[in-house]
């Protein structure tokens, strides 16, 4: 169990961002002041000036243990949104209490706006009575070492919506709707058994087995399950109806019906094999998705776009289908060859590029930094095209953004018989994208170079090898899955942190 509280001065927006929040992960919410005045029958300056502040404090601490106790029983297993009072957390044993029993978000605002919001605020609170700023002012600064104790922490000077999403992805927790119900969350392998699941079978490849596999089971089995499992030859050459046909028979053999689960254990290979096979065994089975690579955590896991490949290009059959739920533990990345981590790192300067400049700049930092804060770049990558995805599940707009370097990317790779990585040849792809963006002037001159030093301190390549032909790449390009009639839709970087679609008809022109 994990929960979420919110804490920080009178006047950071605790409850309405709380509401906001709990929205969002489709959790309950708890405001724990209206809970202390229902329970006692009076508000809070009432219990104030009759009982004391002491009197006030013993109510809260009896507050806040039976609302995380309520929650965490059997009949209501849910994780919370829980609002706490400014002053809460000052007593040594609320704070233990609940750092044990789920993550604190510190909520901090100016002085200024804190009065502005308070003025205008009819709760009338007895620890701010009288002149408003001084007091305000003399409270902040008895609680200013205590305040900054807390680590997560963010300015509360921003819509409610903005800083309910900026928690999310601090967290690495979000809750998906757009296209079916499901969690994504960033945490241990061990939450696993807190997802519901009947007759659990595990796939994943002989690669991943030897680092995995067993913790897995062991982590299910401490749950009362007896886990199958099946084993997959590692690599995108095996990506195709033959790798199918012998998942939906391994299904059968083993007795899944409809109310089993499928764990995908591995990387965007594993994940889309399973995805559809999942979706198409007796009409659709429950999978969830615990990714193993970079690259899958923090793209090929998150949309519910599975399917294999056929001999003349990637993803060609396919469906949508979502996991129920999305495990990515980062811990996982230790046991991934330097190799892959780079490949996953294209996808991470990619999501940079299309809408956070703040995370591309820490792609800049070089392939050491990532590797020593593999959790926030995780978080934040995803984060981007969770956005993305819920804002336009089908594709049918700016989800397509989410393909820059694809239709280069995916020919190359293609063309190279698979001998690049998928992150290296969507790193090529990004360069000659950005470069032809710079061309038709969609993006402002010295924009590709910026991209490819980015890349190439990550270790990534940035041209099209030579001896690979172009009559090749443009023949792959014309079978791509995103094209129409007449053209075929790019997604061309304006800026770091903007893409625009556009469609293109003179392929050639691309690779000039």
């Amino acid at each position: 169990m994990s929960h979420i509280f919110l804490y920080g001065p009178s006047g950071t927006g605790k409850s309405t961002i709380g509401k906001t929040l709990a929205d969002n992960l489709n959790l309950p919410f708890i405001d724990l002041d209206y809970v202390i005045e229902t329970n006692a029958g009076m508000s809070i300056p009432q219990i104030m000036g009759q009982h004391g502040e002491p009197a006030f404090r013993d109510l809260e601490t009896n507050a806040l243990r039976d609302a995380v106790g309520h929650v965490s029983s059997v009949t209501d297993p849910h994780d919370r949104v829980i609002a706490l009072g400014g002053g809460v957390l000052l007593r040594d044993e609320n704070r233990t209490f609940v750092e044990n029993n789920g993550k604190v978000i510190l909520l901090i605002a100016e002085l200024n706006t804190l009065v502005e919001r308070l003025t205008f605020d009819p709760e009338k609170r007895p620890l701010l009575a009288g002149d408003l700023r001084e007091k305000l002012t003399s409270l902040l600064a008895k609680r200013e070492e205590h305040y900054n104790s807390f680590p997560l922490h963010l300015d509360a000077n921003q819509t409610p919506e903005t800083l309910a999403w900026e928690i999310q992805a601090l967290l690495g927790r979000f809750h998906l709707s757009a296209m079916g119900e499901y969690d994504v969350i960033v945490g241990q392998v061990s939450n696993l058994t807190n997802f519901p699941m009947q007759s659990p079978m595990i796939v994943t490849d002989d690669n991943i087995a030897k680092f995995h596999l067993e913790k897995v089971k062991s982590i299910l089995q401490s749950s009362g399950f007896e886990p199958q499992s099946v084993l997959m030859r590692a690599g995108e050459e095996h990506k195709n109806l033959e790798t199918i046909s012998r998942l939906w028979k391994c299904f059968l053999e083993n007795g899944l019906d409809r109310k089993s689960t499928v764990i995908a254990l591995g990387g965007g290979v594993i994940g889309d094999m399973t995805g559809f096979a999942a979706s198409t065994y007796m009409r659709g089975i429950d999978w969830i998705a615990v990714p193993t690579t970079l690259l899958a955590m923090v793209d090929a896991s998150l949309g519910g776009k599975t399917g294999f490949d056929l001999p003349e290009g990637k993803n060609l059959i396919g469906s949508f289908y979502p996991p129920k739920l999305v495990l990515a533990d980062p811990s996982l990345l230790l046991t991934l060859p330097e190799c892959e981590l780079i490949s996953g790192m294209a996808e991470v300067v990619k999501h940079g590029i299309i809408s956070d400049p703040g995370l591309f700049d820490f792609c800049s930092l070089g392939l050491d930094w990532v590797k020593a804060n593999l959790e926030e770049i995780v978080k934040r990558a995803m984060a981007v095209k969770i956005k993305v995805i819920e804002d336009d599940p089908y594709e049918k707009g700016f989800r397509a953004a989410l393909n820059l370097g694809h239709t280069v990317g995916h020919a190359v790779e293609l063309v190279s018989k698979f001998e690049l990585r998928h992150g290296e040849a969507i790193a090529i792809g990004m360069v000659a994208e950005a470069k032809y963006a710079e061309r038709i002037g969609v993006a402002k001159k010295g924009l590709s170079p910026v991209i490819a030093q980015v890349l190439s301190t990550l270790g990534l390549p940035t041209s099209i090898p030579e001896e690979m032909l172009r009559e090749s790449i443009l023949r792959a390009m014309r079978v791509d899955k995103k094209k129409n009639a007449a053209s075929i839709r790019f997604a061309l970087p304006v800026e770091i942190g903007k893409v625009e679609l556009v469609n293109v008809t003179d392929l050639e022109s691309v690779l000039e």
